[in-house]
């Protein structure tokens, strides 16, 4: 009962936090770009420790080439290329987390293996991908299916916290963030939750 009260805490925060961020949207500085439309989610940092179980769950190596969608600062993209030296790209909507993920990627020197692109999800063509990483919420899961459907047979997705229906896991693991960390302590600590597919996927009645 306290995973699922965690979980649904995280769920209403990225609710609560959105409706905060469209109604504050004249306030944002004249020298940010606006989004070309406005984010399906708020951006919540996935922890560290929560980056590294959803790679190596997914079993990331060499060859590979690793797709975030909704990248927020760049992190999971980031970890890929410096723990698994491959090629990642992260795809984001909003400018001001693809400036953060650019960053991020200059600090980190993986400019070579890292591209950061200002894009929507789902107009994307993921059929290069083999590894696809999610932290957005179940509708929207379930809405990117028939374009997560097209990947290569045996390429992976990994969704932090979030199932998506109708795809029945290969694992579901917890991870538990005893930490805190940053600002963004509130939504960090607790139990995660780990959802790992691979296509095809098996379907869930």
């Amino acid at each position: 009962m306290q995973a699922y009260h965690t979980k649904l805490a995280r769920t209403l925060t990225l609710a609560c936090v959105f409706t905060l961020t469209v109604s504050t949207l004249p306030l944002v500085a004249a020298d940010t770009p606006a989004p070309k439309r406005q984010p399906d989610v708020v951006f919540v940092p996935t922890p560290q420790e929560v980056v590294d179980r959803m790679l190596e769950l997914a079993e990331v190596k060499k060859g590979d080439i690793v797709y975030d969608l909704g990248c927020g600062d760049g992190r999971i993209v980031v970890t890929a290329a410096k723990k698994f030296g491959v090629k990642a790209y992260g795809f984001d909507i909003n400018p001001e987390r693809v400036k953060e993920s650019l960053e991020n990627v200059k600090t980190n020197k993986v400019e070579h293996l890292v591209t950061i692109k200002e894009a929507d999800i789902f107009e994307l063509d993921l059929s290069e991908a083999t590894v696809v990483t999610l932290y957005l919420l179940p509708d929207l899961n379930v809405k990117l299916m028939p374009q997560l459907r097209k990947l290569k047979p045996g390429s992976r997705i990994v969704s932090h916290d979030f199932d998506m229906r109708g795809a029945k896991p290969l694992k579901v693991e917890k991870v538990v963030v005893k930490r805190q960390d940053g600002d963004n302590s509130y939504v960090h600590e607790g139990e995660h939750t780990i959802y790992l597919w691979k296509v095809p996927w098996e379907e869930e009645k």
